[in-house]
């Protein structure tokens, strides 16, 4: 199953419409998810463009997509250690490692937008152990460890902030950027897709 984009919370759509496309998901059998988001990135090492394999997040949405009745595909409280299939990431880096293809490793921390963040925003935001944010992802990766679906999450770096300088960013920049890397996600996704079990 391949969807083109997702629903964003920014768009007015609430966490249960949000995280939908996992519930159909698990109906259909899908054991394993692939996600990617553009990303605004935080740490220092990063340039844009970069490929950003998501090792872990750091959910900042004001709703959290498992509030009300529990369903009964996992556990009231389900246990978030692993959110982000470590056997998938190992995966990833022996094909990136064979095709010579740039990645780099970090947190992904989802805001509720729709508005890029301040330069004391992304400050905050690092300072607490992201390595970049995004509008989306968490709620998705959230409801699909609900239902034992196994997780590799990916975010393309589109722009850059919280650094001394200042850099305006815009959404068509943003959309450039993502273009342009996307390419080389989707190569090495299509490897893992071909390589797995």
């Amino acid at each position: 199953m391949a969807m083109k984009g997702r629903f964003h919370y920014y768009e007015g759509y609430s966490m249960k419409e949000v995280t939908f496309p996992e519930r159909v998901m698990y109906e259909l059998g899908i054991k394993i998810l692939f996600v990617s988001n553009a990303a605004g990135g935080m740490n220092p090492a990063f340039k844009i463009g970069d490929l950003m394999v998501i090792t872990d997040h750091i959910n900042f949405f004001p709703e959290h997509p498992l509030r009300g009745k529990n369903f009964p595909t996992g556990p009231r409280f389900p246990d978030m250690h692993q959110a982000y299939d470590a056997e998938l990431i190992k995966l990833a880096s022996k094909i990136a490692k064979e095709k010579k293809i740039r990645l780099v490793y970090g947190v992904y921390t989802g805001v509720q937008g729709p508005t890029f963040e301040t330069p004391a925003e992304y400050r905050m935001y690092r300072t607490l152990g992201g390595d970049t944010v995004g509008m989306s992802t968490v709620p998705e990766v959230i409801v699909a460890n609900h239902c034992g679906i196994r997780v590799f999450g990916i975010s393309i770096v589109t722009d850059l902030g919280g650094f001394d300088v200042p850099v305006e960013v815009s959404h068509e920049e943003v959309q450039e950027a993502a273009n342009r890397a996307q390419p080389i996600m989707t190569g090495l996704i299509r490897e893992m897709v071909n390589r797995l079990d």
